[in-house]
């Protein structure tokens, strides 16, 4: 059992204990005893990293990959400002007196408060399911499903830098103590949470927005814990509205969430200081347990970013298609095959991306993302699957439905023993002369395993500023302040090259 000793937290093998008053369960069969003076549970623990990690703690390496999720998500954030949400964000805070205010709504001429500004933002950044994603490796969890993790960060962390006048390295700073607590609180609670349909993005993101922002208000250790209570209660999304408008608006509300957290926080307002570890806390309401050994003594050692590491995504669609998907291309251009030549196509996987990849016969272009057979069949008809494709016009197309027919996405058994940490995609392309093509592969472009560059990055940013018609000097200009960020004396500068008023 886990048991409070002078200032250690001992970890046993019975799976439950008590800390501070409060029974928990641990998942873990067995822990050893680590000693963590002067910490009072597990919140606490996250609390007092937040506020006691400065910049130079962040390892070189670390902020040079950070760089590049910034970037991706301000791209991102530009080409999901002219999705069908972009406009009806814009109606929305229109309509509650909102559009008017200091931070900036990317993409657009308008600003509105910080808080909508970061709802709006993170909305934008994944309209299209084109972010980032933390990738998980125990054996227990679905490979690359735990949460995309600049989204609830970033766009709030932009926004509340804006208000303060944050340098460069306060913005950097931020975002990575933010990313590091969402994505280890997200390692930590049980699989159950996302098995039984809780969108981690929706409910881990909030802490890490609230981490973000706490920092950058310099609060102290008791305020940093009132934020994390206060953005608990906050902490919602649903697996159920995958493919829908309301998949981005999680991921929006948790960036919102977390600043809102800490404004209620600054000015005095309270909540529980152990809402992560308690009995009635998070881990136990969302998850039914946690896992002590994947958060405590692990924050920033070593960074997420580091290990296992985050990927950047290929294409505008559910992760767990990528590998597929950069397996189909390859054997598409290898083979050089034609639609008029696929009689059938086979993709087996485990039965959790089959779970996950819900949409069969996808109707629309929020469907398609979740659609192995649309990301095989757009790949097969056009030899792209990018932000053009993913619409309701080309998924509603004839040869987009007929091809869509023709693929078989199956339950495999030897990628289901390969097991669910690793994305183990088999393709089988049967063509009408008999020929049989075959591949296979576990990991897609832009993971660690084949990571994107820094100058790879930037092609995708400019393939996304130029689908939102942005200006070449402003994305330019975007890319040089981001490769440079750590340098910039006020973030405000952004500004203007990330909306369309006068640069």
């Amino acid at each position: 059992m886990l048991r409070r000793e002078f200032g250690k937290i001992c970890f046993g093998t019975l799976g439950s204990a008590v800390l501070s008053g409060e029974t928990i369960a641990a998942d873990s069969p067995a822990h050893a005893c680590r000693e963590f003076p002067d910490v009072h549970g597990v919140t606490d623990y996250v609390a007092k990293f937040v506020v006691e990690t400065g910049y130079d703690a962040i390892p070189h390496e670390v902020v040079e990959l950070g760089k590049k999720s910034i970037l991706d998500g301000f791209g991102l954030a530009l080409a999901g400002s002219r999705a069908e949400t972009g406009p009806l964000c814009l109606k929305y805070l229109d309509t509650i007196g909102a559009l008017q205010g200091g931070a900036i709504i990317i993409g657009t001429s308008h600003r509105t408060a910080p808080q909508f500004a970061a709802l709006v933002n993170g909305i934008s950044i994944h309209a299209d399911d084109f972010d980032d994603t933390q990738l998980a490796v125990a054996k227990d969890r679905v490979y690359g499903l735990l949460v995309h993790p600049t989204v609830p960060v970033l766009p709030a962390v932009l926004a509340l830098g804006q208000q303060l006048k944050i340098s460069g390295k306060d913005l950097l700073l931020a975002y990575h103590l933010g990313v590091e607590v969402e994505c280890k609180i997200a390692e930590a609670i049980a699989p159950r949470h996302y098995e039984d349909g809780f969108h981690s993005t929706g409910t881990c993101g909030p802490f890490g927005s609230a981490a973000a922002c706490s920092k950058l208000l310099r609060f102290d250790v008791p305020k940093t814990l009132h934020a994390f209570g206060i953005a608990a209660s906050q902490s919602a999304g649903l697996r159920e509205n995958f493919g829908t408008m309301t998949k981005p608006f999680q991921a929006g509300h948790a960036a919102e969430s977390g600043l809102r957290s800490a404004y209620l926080a600054d000015i005095g307002w309270t909540a529980a200081q152990q809402i992560l570890e308690a009995q009635r806390g998070f881990f136990h309401a969302a998850g039914g347990s946690f896992d002590p050994g994947a958060i405590l003594g692990k924050l920033g050692s070593p960074w997420c970013f580091a290990t296992p590491g985050i990927s950047l995504k290929p294409y505008p669609s559910g992760s767990l298609s990528h590998p597929a998907m950069s397996e189909m291309m390859r054997l598409i251009e290898l083979h050089d095959i034609r639609p008029a030549q696929v009689k059938q196509v086979d993709v087996g996987a485990n039965h959790a991306m089959t779970q996950a990849l819900l949409h069969h016969q996808p109707k629309t272009g929020l469907e398609a993302k979740f659609s192995m057979e649309f990301c095989m069949a757009s790949l097969l008809l056009y030899r792209k699957a990018g932000l053009a494709q993913f619409t309701n016009e080309v998924v509603q197309r004839a040869d987009v439905k007929e091809m869509i027919g023709k693929v078989k996405y199956h339950v495999d058994p030897e990628a289901e023993a390969a097991g669910f940490d690793k994305m183990t995609s088999i393709i089988k392309i049967t063509l009408r002369n008999g020929k049989v093509i075959s591949g296979r592969a576990i990991f897609g472009k832009g993971s660690p395993a084949d990571p994107m560059t820094f100058d790879e990055a930037a092609v995708k940013f400019r393939g996304c500023a130029e689908y939102a018609e942005w200006p070449k000097g402003k994305t330019d200009a975007l890319i040089e302040s981001v490769a440079a960020l750590e340098t910039a004396a006020d973030i405000t500068r952004l500004a203007p090259l990330l909306s369309s008023e006068p640069a």
